[in-house]
C-alpha cells in the first residue's frame, strides 16, 4: 500500500514553492481518513506533539517541512533573514518531542542547508529549503523500500508475524519500516499472517496497524498487549518485527512502550526479534540505551483515553511513551543498507560509514 502520510503540496505549478504541508491526521483513524493542510509552523509543532503525525521517520519529515513552511512566509530583505527564520523554526520544532532522533537529524540537516546556501538570494534560498524538505521525504520512501527488501529476506512463506505499535506507511513517507518487510514479502507472493498488539495507551496497533494491514489485504488478528506471550507460547508466532525511534551505538533500541516486554517474551520462546529502521535512527553519539531520553506522556492518556474515564480520576500515573530493548535481545537490525547482526558496536558503525 502506497499511503502518502505526509507530503509537500505546491500552491501552483511552478515547483515546490510556495507550498504547504499535507499530512494524515492519525488521531482520526480508524474511524475516518482526514488530512491536515497547513503552512503554520505552530500547527505542525502541535501535530507532532499530539501525535496527529507520529512515527520517527514521519516526525523528521514533518519537522523538515515545518522549517520549509516557516521560511516561505517570511518577508525577507536578505538571506540572513531566511537563515534566521529557519534556525528559529528548527529550535521551536525541536521542543515538540524528545525521543525520536530523526526529528533532530532532519532539523540539523535543514539548518545546515540554510547555512551552506546563505549566499543565495532570499527567494532562491526559500526554494532550496523547500526542495531539501521534499528530498528528505523522498529519500525516506526509498530507504523504507530498501528496508522492506532486506527485511523480506528474513521471512518465509506461511509465517505469522507479531508487530507492536505502528511502523508502517503511517509512520513514514511510504512503505514503513517494520511493515515494509511485510509489504515486500506480499509483493513477492508470500502469504504472511500478522498478529498486531493493540499498543496501549493510544492504541497505535489497533487503530493504525490493523487498519493499514487490512487495507493492504493482509490476514491480521488484533490482540491485547498482555496476550503477546500467550500466543508465543501457543506456537502461533514465527518472528517479531518492530520499528525504532532511536538506536544507540551498541544496538540498544528505543521503541514504543511495551516493546521491551515483547522482546523478553520472544527471547524466552526462542523467537527471532527483528528491529527495522533507517540509518537516520542510528545515534552513534550515545554508547547505550541508558543515554536515550524517554518522553513521558500526560496522565489523561491513561485514565481518560479517548474521552472516557477508565480509572480513578486522581490516581497517580506513570506513563513513559517509550522503553529501551537491550541489544542482547535483538536478533538483527535491518536498515536500508542491509542486515546488521551482533556485535552491533561494529556492524552498525559500518553502515553509518557507508551512509556518510
Amino acid at each position: 500500500m502506497r499511503l502518502k502520510t505526509i507530503e509537500w503540496v505546491p500552491d501552483g505549478l511552478d515547483g515546490p514553492i510556495p507550498g504547504h504541508v499535507r499530512m494524515i491526521d492519525q488521531t482520526k483513524l480508524p474511524k475516518e481518513l482526514v488530512y491536515i493542510d497547513t503552512a503554520d509552523v505552530r500547527e505542525i509543532w502541535h501535530a507532532i506533539k499530539t501525535l496527529q503525525i507520529r512515527g520517527a521517520p514521519a516526525i523528521g519529515i514533518a519537522a523538515a517541512m515545518g522549517v520549509a513552511a516557516a521560511v516561505q512566509r517570511v518577508h525577507a530583505t536578505s538571506s540572513a533573514d531566511v537563515v534566521k527564520a529557519a534556525n528559529e523554526a528548527a529550535e521551536y520544532l525541536a521542543t515538540s518531542r524528545p525521543t525520536a532522533v530523526n526529528l533532530f537529524w532532519a532539523l540539523d540537516r535543514m539548518k545546515k542547508k540554510a547555512a551552506e546556501k546563505s549566499a543565495r538570494p532570499p527567494e532562491e534560498l526559500k526554494r532550496l529549503l523547500a526542495e531539501e524538505a521534499v528530498r528528505i521525504r523522498d529519500e525516506d520512501a526509498a530507504m523504507c523500500e530498501a528496508i522492506g527488501r532486506h527485511g523480506a529476506g528474513l521471512l518465509k512463506d506461511g509465517q505469522t508475524i507479531l508487530t507492536h505499535c505502528n511502523a508502517g506507511s503511517l509512520a513514514t513517507a511510504e512503505y514503513g519500516t517494520a511493515l515494509a518487510a511485510l509489504y515486500v514479502a506480499k509483493e513477492q507472493g508470500m502469504n504472511i499472517r500478522v498478529f498486531a498488539d493493540e499498543t496501549r495507551p493510544l492504541l497505535q496497533g489497533s487503530r493504525l496497524t490493523a487498519w493499514e494491514l487490512l487495507q493492504a489485504g493482509f490476514d491480521v488478528t488484533l490482540i491485547c498487549d498482555n496476550t503477546a506471550a500467550q500466543v508465543m507460547n501457543e506456537g502461533r508466532i514465527d518472528a517479531v518485527l518492530v520499528g525504532a525511534d532511536r538506536i544507540a551505538a551498541n544496538g540498544d533500541t528505543a521503541n514504543k512502550i511495551g516493546t521491551y516486554s515483547v522482546a523478553v517474551a520472544a527471547h524466552a520462546h526462542t523467537i527471532p526479534f527483528y528491529v527495522l529502521a533507517p540509518t537516520s535512527s542510528f545515534d552513534m553519539s550515545i554508547a547505550s540505551g541508558r543515554e536515550i531520553p524517554i518522553e513521558h506522556r500526560d496522565s489523561t492518556e491513561v485514565i481518560r483515553g479517548f474521552g472516557r474515564l477508565t480509572a480513578p480520576e486522581h490516581v497517580k500515573v506513570y506513563s513513559p511513551a517509550f522503553d529501551v530493548t537491550p541489544a542482547n535481545l535483538i536478533s538483527a537490525i535491518v536498515c536500508e543498507k542491509g542486515i546488521a547482526r551482533p556485535p552491533y558496536e561494529k556492524t552498525l558503525k559500518g553502515f553509518v560509514r557507508w551512509k556518510e
